[in-house]
């Protein structure tokens, strides 16, 4: 598997537990706002070898309650399966991140019990993901389809959308509300400048609009939290 990233320490990457994240190199998506675009578009950096992420689990065996795979995008990684596989050998909980993009894969990981926790992201209302995920002739099925997984799925999940003021109105996040009303975990969450984007001129939006965008979406999601403030 192609690691780019380890962070041994996280207290805010997998709900509730105390975890290390793994960052895949590669994504399908070229999202503007991405945060962690150097794993996006520059992956000629240092790889991190899986010995390294199996040595530091064995070690904090009993220390770490879990693991959060993101990137990236971890399901453009052929040997995904066997690696959560290796994972579950020390008993650390799974969190899986994901763009939804890969339904079969994602439906696959949640049917042979490879993880715990599932955070998908919804990147905008359905009319405006094409320019949101930097790809003009996007195919929206494969997300619609993993949106079904999930909820028909028993494994725990959330969905979360990263708000921008160039890319998020009230009405496309109502319009998200209405897309997945019935789940119970949607999380709005604002953008922030990581200074590692693919563009540099996303900006986020206020305090207010962040509240009047939860009211707009909790029609449809009664439990929408915004996360991070």
């Amino acid at each position: 598997m192609l690691i780019k990233g380890f962070q041994k320490l996280t207290l805010l990457d997998y709900p509730g537990k105390t975890a290390c994240t793994v960052f895949t190199g590669g994504c399908n998506f070229r999202c503007p706002f991405c945060h962690n675009a150097g794993l996006v578009t520059r992956l000629d950096t240092e790889i991190i070898t899986e010995s390294e992420i199996f040595e530091h689990l064995k070690k904090r065996q009993g220390i770490l309650d879990g693991i959060a795979i993101t990137g990236g995008e971890p399901l453009l990684q052929g040997d995904i399966e066997e690696f959560l596989s290796k994972v579950r050998e020390y008993d650390y909980a799974i969190k899986l991140d994901t763009n939804g993009s890969f339904p079969q894969k994602l439906k696959s990981i949640i049917e042979k019990g490879l993880c715990d926790y599932v955070a998908m992201d919804i990147k905008n209302s359905k009319e405006k993901y094409p320019e949101t995920v930097g790809i003009d002739t996007f195919d929206l099925s494969a997300i619609e389809e993993s949106v079904e997984i999930l909820k028909e799925s028993s494994v725990p999940f959330e969905f979360r959308t990263t708000v921008t003021k160039n890319f998020h109105t009230i009405i496309d996040i109502e319009n998200i509300g209405k897309w997945i009303a019935g789940t119970e975990n949607y999380y709005l969450q604002n953008f922030v400048d990581s200074g590692n984007l693919i563009d540099s001129n996303v900006e986020g939006v206020s305090k207010a609009e962040m509240e009047e965008m939860l009211e707009a979406v909790k029609k449809y999601v009664a439990t929408a939290e915004i996360r991070g403030i």
